[in-house]
């Protein structure tokens, strides 16, 4: 197993955890945080055992964001341009991009580029004191590391562009009628409820759950008629799985069904 200096990593009931472990910055995001992650990711996306991942933050916030402190006196051209295709793309294009289920347990705050990292996740829970801060124009910048796009598909251009300016906490109870969150738990009970959702996902069947993440991220990308072919390849490679078979076995029979 790996031992990683900004991050703490475990599996058990075939679920990864990777926690987020600068809790002194408040998670606050570094170079070294995100080569970690990519490598916890690749990791788990590799990981046969592995069925479902819980990305999280230690003690009582989930990521403050990038940590400025890593930008202080710099001045090479095109920095923040190059630092963002060079760190944060292989991360965020990492939790797209494995078929398996991504939920965020999000703990208290998740700011900045800690928020485009939960929004990059398939599936959210907050706790009731949570929230999301796009603060980026608090500071004059744009949302980056994935935001606008993750924030649009989420709540509709108008929404977004609201969330994105004006720069405002939102909270937990807020981000679930808006759609950015999809369960609630307490504080207390946060890790529990993210950790029985991932299990009950991990019993479900990994390859269909795998080209369904893959079938909507084309769907935005794609006209409907493009849509419907894509999902029809892809439900092609479905019903030839052993876990197709096995669903209908277990219909017929009437028993509960046991995927691979």
């Amino acid at each position: 197993m790996s031992t990683y200096t900004n991050i703490l990593t475990q599996t058990q009931n075939n679920v990864a955890v990777i926690t987020l472990n600068r809790p002194r910055r408040r998670n606050a995001i570094t170079h070294a945080m995100l080569g970690e992650m990519a490598q916890a990711l690749k990791s788990a996306a590799k990981d046969r055992q592995v069925r479902a991942i819980v990305l999280t933050g230690a003690k009582h916030s989930f990521c403050a964001g990038q940590d400025l402190a890593e930008f202080g006196g710099e001045s090479s051209p095109n920095y923040v341009y190059k630092h963002i295709l060079r760190h944060y793309h292989p991360v965020i294009q990492l939790l797209t991009a494995i078929e398996k289920p991504i939920i965020a347990a999000i703990n208290g705050l998740a700011a900045g580029a800690g928020a485009s990292l939960a929004l990059a996740c398939d599936l959210r829970v907050m706790s009731d004191d949570a929230s999301l801060l796009l603060a980026f124009s608090n500071i004059a910048l744009i949302p980056d590391a994935g935001a606008t796009w993750f924030l649009v598909r989420a709540v509709g251009y108008s929404r977004a562009y609201e969330i994105a300016i004006e720069g405002e906490k939102i909270s937990a109870e807020r981000c679930l009628t808006l759609g950015l969150s999809n369960k609630l738990a307490a504080a207390d009970e946060l890790m529990p409820v993210a950790l029985n959702w991932a299990e009950q996902l991990a019993q479900r069947p990994a390859f269909a759950l795998g080209l369904t993440k893959r079938a909507m991220n084309k769907a935005v990308t794609v006209s409907l008629a493009q849509a419907i072919e894509y999902e029809a390849h892809l439900q092609q490679l479905a019903a030839e799985s052993a876990d197709f078979a096995e669903g209908v076995a277990a219909f017929v029979e009437k028993r509960p069904p046991v995927f691979k």
